[in-house]
């Protein structure tokens, strides 16, 4: 079993070294990238990764054109801000020495927020298939929340992906901005009509839910500014649907 691990990106030089660092148990480090100004090609290079510059595609198609130019069929897709933990890379190793029994495997994924391994809110396990036979799988989603769609069976390890989201409100902020628009169109092309609900009701479920019955309270500090961040974005999803229809 030969792995092809996928990396798409775009000004990631802060966090790609890390990344392609935690994939040793891959034989072949592969990395699209969409136009970066920084350092992001240059680091990923020196690093062994083998390169490809090409045009933004969307989330979706972007890794499954990755997944396309990769010399070996089973693929492992990380995000640039994303590392295999030492467990996962242990289980990995050992799921290639003995061969694989599914045509996919999904993985629980541990994120770090504001500093902080987040255990409630939603957020963990957080389970995604990201250990798949192109051949039997490939992302699907044409807007956000990309995902691998499985046409086989599915199996799931244990270990974590470790997921260092953000550093700063900022930083999150700006992630919210541009999701948001890419969600709302998304609503639009389905044809969806935005209720007053949506825009009063919708947000305070979302943050009830995260920190209430998903137990953000016991994330701390963290765990509330989850929830707020999270019933900013609802609102903001159907806020921006309703002024593009």
């Amino acid at each position: 079993m030969k792995i092809s691990a996928t990396i798409i990106t775009c000004n990631e030089e802060r966090k790609i070294a890390r990344t392609i660092e935690s994939l040793r148990c891959s034989d072949e480090i592969l990395v699209v990238d969409s136009g970066s100004t920084d350092r992001t090609v240059e680091i990923a290079g020196n690093l062994g990764a083998k390169v490809i510059e090409s045009h933004w595609r969307g989330y979706s198609q972007q890794k499954n054109f990755a997944a396309e130019q990769a010399a070996n069929d089973w693929i492992l897709s990380l995000d640039a801000d994303e590392v295999l933990s030492e467990a996962l890379e242990a289980e990995l190793w050992q799921l290639r020495k003995k061969g694989p029994a599914h045509d996919a495997y999904t993985m629980p994924r541990l994120a770090q927020y504001m500093g902080r391994w987040i255990l409630h809110s939603g957020w963990y396990p957080d389970r995604k298939v990201r250990l798949y036979d192109r051949r039997k799988a490939s992302w699907a989603g044409e807007f956000v929340h990309e995902s691998v769609q499985v046409n086989g069976t599915l199996g799931h390890l244990q270990s974590n992906i470790l997921h260092y989201s953000y550093d700063s409100l900022s930083e999150q902020m700006k992630s919210i901005d541009r999701y948001t628009t890419l969600a709302a169109q998304e609503l639009v092309a389905r044809g969806q009509k935005v209720h007053w609900r949506n825009l009063i009701l919708d947000p305070m479920w979302t943050f009830a839910r995260t920190y209430f019955f998903h137990l953000g309270f016991l994330d701390g500090l963290e765990g509330l500014t989850i929830a707020e961040m999270a019933a900013t974005y609802t609102y903001l999803r159907y806020a921006k649907a309703r002024y593009m229809s």
